[in-house]
């Protein structure tokens, strides 16, 4: 179970699909949030290494060339 705070991609505005409980409090308690997302969603950590990645391999490109 998870609890804490959503990661950004359930922010306010973004589709999910989630499925739970209101409790006798009037609050919706989750069981299960899933993110709806088009196919060229890719999470900002893996967005982020692949700029890295790429940002690497071209200063390793620069020093071959300068050689």
């Amino acid at each position: 179970m998870y609890a804490g705070i959503l990661p950004d991609l359930f922010k306010e505005g973004r589709g999910c699909v989630a499925q739970g409980k209101v409790g006798a409090d009037g609050v919706f308690h989750a069981e299960l949030v899933l993110a709806k997302h088009d196919e060229n969603y890719m999470p900002v950590e893996a967005a982020q290494s692949i700029e890295d990645a790429r940002r690497s391999s071209n200063r390793a490109g620069k020093t071959i060339l300068d050689r």
